[in-house]
């Protein structure tokens, strides 16, 4: 007789099991939900079909924790709520309570305590986004201080629901893009090749494998004033990036050749419309730390002229693509490039000479 099947257990690897750690009514309903709703921004309140209710509430928080913050949540969790909390892809913070009673008090300790509570519905969401100046060994920028930057621009938009539908922003520290698509995009685009310390290069980089992380096959090796080093086919080069962690030496930063631009009609969900790729709007903005103000002046145009001209329901890309790009330059007052036509090739004999690209 064979035995009976074991669950499987979770690895370092997988998704770690979420039971240990669920609020009891969440646990107890688990697949049994009958419907949900708003009763205001920041908050769901989800109904199990035999009646239990759950309460959400959905605070932002800074996306970089410090213990301190973290110490003050946790603090919040254990008086206002229940003890139980999660975090977001999004970096927001929900609480979870099983009495009505306690959704008030808990919204005004949050609210006093600097954490908005938003970020349903048709809201501005929490900007997703890549690690940052911190974490990443790659960035041309600090996406966690942009993400600080516009959210305290869009902080009405957080706690009201009054866009047209959800918008989702993603920021990213550099062109491979690691944040995704979304309604508004703010990625770093370099300008320039790598600069390359040949004198460096020997002493730090393993050479094949920073040739292997080229996307394009644009590096390889060479010898340069007697030492092994490695050279760019600056024809090939679209400027990625992906050299500069393996090889600190090939140096693509600087106050010169790293940008940002914005993008917009992102979308990864297939509710209503397809998935579609995020469209370039403005580039060459300065990488102008700490606060970003011409990135966030352009996302401020492209919001607001969303807000105020599209159709209830309509996702951004949807709303550009019901009034074409012509209009949508003309509301927001950027310039229009060839480089914004869909059609325009300018790059198609620069990508095509690398044998893993083809078009």
């Amino acid at each position: 007789m064979n035995a009976p099947a074991q669950p499987r257990r979770p690895i370092e690897s997988g998704v770690p099991d979420p039971f240990p750690f669920m609020h009891p009514v969440m646990k107890k309903n688990y697949g049994n939900w009958d419907w949900h709703d708003r009763p205001r921004p920041g908050v769901l309140r989800h109904v199990a079909r035999n009646g239990d209710m759950i309460w959400t509430v959905k605070a932002g928080t800074q996306r970089q924790m410090d213990v301190f913050s973290v110490r003050k949540l946790c603090e919040i969790a254990d008086t206002f709520a229940e003890g139980y909390v999660r975090f977001t892809t999004r970096s927001n913070i929900e609480f979870m309570v099983s009495s009505q009673d306690k959704v008030e008090p808990l919204i005004e300790a949050l609210t006093a305590a600097g954490f908005p509570v938003g970020g349903t519905g048709n809201s501005v969401s929490m900007i997703s986004h890549t690690q940052g100046w911190l974490h990443c060994d790659i960035p041309g920028t600090d996406a966690s201080g942009v993400v600080k930057s516009l959210m305290d621009m869009m902080y009405d938009e957080f706690i009201k629901e009054e866009m047209p539908n959800r918008v989702k922003i993603t920021t990213s520290c550099c062109q491979i893009n690691c944040g995704g698509q979304g309604d508004i995009s703010i990625n770093v685009q370099y300008t320039k090749p790598p600069k390359i310390n040949h004198d460096l290069v020997s002493k730090i980089c393993e050479r094949p494998a920073v040739v292997a992380r080229c996307p394009v096959a644009a590096i390889r090796p060479a010898m340069v004033n007697g030492k092994p080093s490695l050279e760019v086919d600056e024809q090939k080069c679209v400027c990625c990036g992906a050299c500069y962690p393996p090889c600190p030496p090939m140096q693509i930063n600087g106050a010169d050749s790293t940008k940002i631009a914005v993008w917009v009609g992102g979308k990864h969900s297939n509710a209503r419309s397809k998935p579609s790729f995020h469209k370039l709007v403005v580039a060459n903005l300065p990488n102008n730390a700490p606060r970003w103000p011409e990135v966030a002046e352009v996302v401020r145009k492209i919001l607001y002229a969303y807000k105020d001209n599209a159709k209830d329901w309509e996702r951004m890309g949807e709303w550009i693509e019901r009034i074409g790009w012509p209009r949508f330059f003309e509301l927001t007052g950027f310039a229009f490039t060839k480089h914004h036509l869909d059609t325009w090739t300018g790059s198609r004999k620069t990508m095509n000479m690398s044998a893993h690209v083809h078009f």
